[in-house]
């Protein structure tokens, strides 16, 4: 730590050593820290520059009673379920976390009640802990964001407003349509004709959203959809129960899955029958977990810009908390294709065997 004059090496510099370091009023300082547009683009560089120089870091208790903001943001997670692969939220979390510490906000993580979904909300907004949520299981059609609006608190969403398409609040989402879509024409352009889907319950907005990129692409190229479709639940045995029965039945030369945990289960069944995926059955799936990257022969996914949803997710925040609040439009962001082995493979030849 810098030393000041006239105070011991190991005190915390105060705001008037940043005042005097900067040749300001104390107000200015507290103007710097709490209102940077008030101040002329020099004087506040000048200022910046000595809270660096220092270290300096405002009294955030102090600062709290002053302005009533907590500067944390409440994030509610779930708890992990079983027989799934995927690990998509704790990707958004870190993201969210790093991104947030830069904007001078902290995440505030609760833990949720599956059987309430409403449980933690209503205690951190009564006791002020936080300035604003970020909701993240739209796609569930729970209830967080009626509530929310209803009690006039600021929220973002991670995921569209599925069941109220003309709601007001700000969300961002990644556009599965146009992920899954990507997949199958990856497929399609290596020749590919017979293209199995596996997705959700009929019951999922998400689940049908991203069923709709794979059944456009078919149709696009004129390939029949018929008999090669399977909604089934999110799990690795949903998953190769399902490919069991589509390989017997409709024969694809691949998969693509809703899911990297749907895509698991397709690589087991392929590995119950002696077939090499990418060789003999192409297969991929959605999330870019890791276990799709380090699976053999490397599993070939969609990977959501989950970084970039944590900025806009953060941007929309400090529109709602700004004095006025800007409420911002919805955000679709477009995913990418991590193409690995389970769709490199020779040129197509007859179609897979069937079970001995």
């Amino acid at each position: 730590m810098t030393r000041v004059p006239g105070r011991t090496p190991t005190a915390p510099p105060t705001l008037a050593d940043v005042a005097e370091r900067a040749g300001v009023s104390r107000q200015t300082v507290s103007n710097a820290v709490n209102n940077p547009d008030l101040l002329r683009a020099d004087t506040l560089l000048r200022v910046q520059q000595a809270i660096e120089e220092l270290g300096y870091s405002p009294n955030r208790a102090a600062r709290n009673l002053r302005t009533r903001a907590s500067h944390l943001v409440g994030l509610r997670i779930g708890p992990v379920l079983e027989g799934t692969a995927s690990a998509v939220m704790d990707r958004f979390v870190h993201s969210l976390v790093e991104t947030s510490r830069e904007a001078g906000k902290h995440v505030l993580l609760f833990a949720g009640d599956h059987l309430d979904p409403l449980a933690g909300y209503d205690d951190l907004l009564r006791s002020t802990a936080v300035d604003a949520f970020v909701v993240t299981d739209t796609y569930l059609g729970n209830p967080q964001a009626a509530w929310l609006g209803a009690k006039r608190a600021p929220f973002v969403a991670f995921g569209r407003p599925w069941d109220n398409p003309a709601a007001g609040h700000p969300w961002v989402d990644v556009d599965g349509a146009a992920g899954c879509e990507l997949a199958t024409d990856h497929l399609l352009d290596q020749g590919h004709e017979r293209i199995a889907w596996i997705g959700w319950r009929k019951d999922s907005w998400l689940g049908e959203d991203r069923r709709s990129g794979w059944s456009r692409a078919m149709r696009e190229r004129g390939l029949p959809t018929t008999g090669l479709a399977s909604r089934v639940e999110d799990t690795v045995a949903s998953g190769r129960g399902a490919s069991e029965v589509l390989l017997d039945e409709a024969r694809p030369t691949a998969f693509v899955c809703a899911s990297d945990t749907l895509a698991m289960g397709v690589l087991h069944t392929l590995a119950d029958r002696g077939l090499v995926p990418g060789r003999d059955v192409a297969v991929v799936g959605f999330d870019d977990s890791q276990v799709a990257q380090v699976v053999h022969p490397g599993l070939t996914s969609v990977r959501q810009p989950l970084e970039e949803v944590a900025v806009e997710v953060v941007k929309a925040l400090e529109g709602l908390l700004a004095h006025p609040p800007a409420v911002g439009r919805g955000v679709l962001l477009t995913p990418t294709l991590a193409v690995r082995g389970s769709t490199l493979g020779p040129v197509l030849g007859p179609t897979p065997p069937g079970p001995q």
